[in-house]
């Protein structure tokens, strides 16, 4: 056979379709007002099956409501969901990375012992897949090559390991009550090493507490974590992506009471996610012709994903809210909770990335006049811009986003104004279009040259690979037979070859 099989993978990633669906999540408590809401979404568990990915998740709910003595009082409850993508380009043996954002949470119903509250949910990600490359090869003696390597992308494989990250923050007074605990995590860094990816990143806890003299205190723990992850196959070259998703029905709290004061304790376990890809060197067939036969060929375009090292955006949100008539004036801000941020866009242009989204955060207020506990919710879109080492517009951006150091003060007693930081994690990737010489068949047999000798007309510039291949010889033949050329040609020449006529 002239031709073999030499076909080789590279790495396709895929966008998944985005969503909306909506979670009711019933939490079971007797309470005469709620003040705050705040839920978060995790994926559990997913499948990837031939047109559609069928996945699990958990949405994480707690409250800060009234109790009908007047009483603060919080409960945190965990509902279970099931979501799926679908389309013809999902097939099994895909890997996908899922992200699910809580975009808003609304109390739709409160009876005596259950509060009814539909969360509304954004589903995204990314399809991952080693895609086949048909490409040939061959031993043929009369089948002239020429031709290149080519670097490649492929997907080497992925790997999780949960693990816990303790903080600890110290407070002089006494704590009454522990409100609020709102955990968040970004990766910051992914390095790979020889079978291990190594992620670091930052864990943001927002604690809400009330002291001993009724009042209401927030504090932020912020801590580090860096962790290596076992991954067969993960070279020091690898290019490498990492996640961090806060699993937060395990958040676990301690207060520590001493002479020196009180220490809370905060456990976070997380879920480390990492994925790598390799660069290698492939040969293939650039050109062909062959000396006997007429050769039929096929060429395949291809397309691979270049995943670029992560990047870190930081930036600042403020905004403003005017309460609506109807509501009560504010004396007193109490406090704030359910601090939030979603990412509706983000796009490359000119050097530059552009972030947009909405953060958000419910403000409970004092008013004197009727001597209640009142809350709104503030939300406030943002942009923010930063340099980008890539311009490919063409790439998919995966961005990340928390918010910390929430601040909110009222002017006039009806005017909010809301201040925080953001900081984002981004994995960004590009697609790369190549093509190679697919399949190749021979046809009928060049008639047998009568002659002893021919006369070529070579054209200036033309290499020798050029002229032979017009001529139907090995390009070995041609530069034997004429010593004295060099090749490309600087102007037009005669080239004569002589054959060996077989009597």
């Amino acid at each position: 056979m002239a031709f073999e099989s030499n076909n080789f993978n590279v790495v396709k990633k895929t966008k998944l379709q985005k969503g909306e669906f909506n979670v009711e999540c019933n939490v079971a408590v007797t309470c005469s007002k709620i003040l705050t809401v705040s839920a978060f979404a995790s994926v559990a568990n997913s499948e990837v099956l031939n047109g559609s990915i069928n996945y699990s998740g958990n949405i994480d709910v707690r409250l800060v409501y009234m109790t009908e003595e007047g009483e603060i009082g919080t409960v945190a409850s965990t509902c279970p969901f099931t979501s799926r993508f679908e389309g013809d380009y999902i097939t099994n043996g895909q890997k996908a990375i899922i992200s699910v954002k809580v975009i808003d949470a609304t109390v739709e119903g409160v009876s005596s012992d259950n509060i009814r509250i539909n969360v509304n949910v954004e589903q995204s990600g990314v399809l991952i897949s080693n895609v086949e490359v048909h490409s040939i090869a061959s031993h043929d003696p009369d089948v002239c090559c020429k031709t290149e390597d080519i670097n490649v992308i492929r997907f080497v494989g992925e790997n999780s390991e949960n693990i816990t990250v303790n903080s600890e923050f110290s407070v002089r007074e006494p704590i009454k009550r522990l409100i609020l605990t709102e955990s968040q995590a970004l990766v910051k860094g992914v390095e790979s090493g020889v079978n291990f990816v190594s992620v670091s990143g930052e864990v943001v806890t927002r604690l809400l507490y009330l002291t001993e003299n009724d009042k209401f205190e927030t504090g932020y723990v912020y801590d580090t974590f860096k962790e290596e992850v076992e991954l067969e196959g993960a070279t020091r070259d690898s290019q490498v992506e990492g996640y961090a998703f806060v699993k937060c029905d395990g958040v676990k709290t301690e207060i520590e009471e001493s002479e020196k004061g009180v220490k809370i304790k905060v456990e976070v376990p997380l879920l480390l996610a990492v994925k790598a890809y390799e660069e290698a060197t492939v040969t293939v067939i650039k050109d062909l012709y062959s000396t006997a036969n007429e050769i039929k060929v096929n060429t395949e375009s291809f397309d691979m994903t270049v995943v670029c090292p992560m990047e870190e955006v930081e930036g600042k949100i403020d905004g403003s809210l005017t309460l609506d008539d109807e509501k009560p004036r504010v004396d007193k801000i109490m406090f704030v909770g359910g601090n939030n941020v979603v990412i509706s866009n983000s796009y490359i242009n000119d050097g530059e990335i552009n972030i947009e989204g909405i953060a958000s955060t419910t403000v409970v207020y004092l008013n004197d006049e009727t001597n209640t506990l009142n809350s709104v919710q503030i939300d406030v879109p943002f942009v923010i811009t930063d340099k980008f080492n890539h311009d490919n517009i063409e790439g998919i951006l995966n961005v990340d986003a928390i918010v910390c150091d929430v601040d909110v003060v009222v002017k006039k007693g009806r005017e909010f104004y809301y201040d925080a930081k953001i900081k984002a994690s981004v994995n960004y990737c590009h697609p790369v279009v190549s093509g190679v010489i697919s399949e190749a068949s021979t046809l009928e047999a060049y008639p047998e040259k009568d002659y002893g000798m021919e006369l070529l007309f070579a054209r200036a510039g033309q290499e020798a690979w050029d002229i032979a291949k017009e001529a139907k010889i090995k390009e070995e033949m041609l530069i034997l037979q004429n010593p004295e050329v060099v090749f490309p040609l600087e102007e037009d020449k005669n080239l004569i070859l002589f054959f060996q006529k077989v009597q």
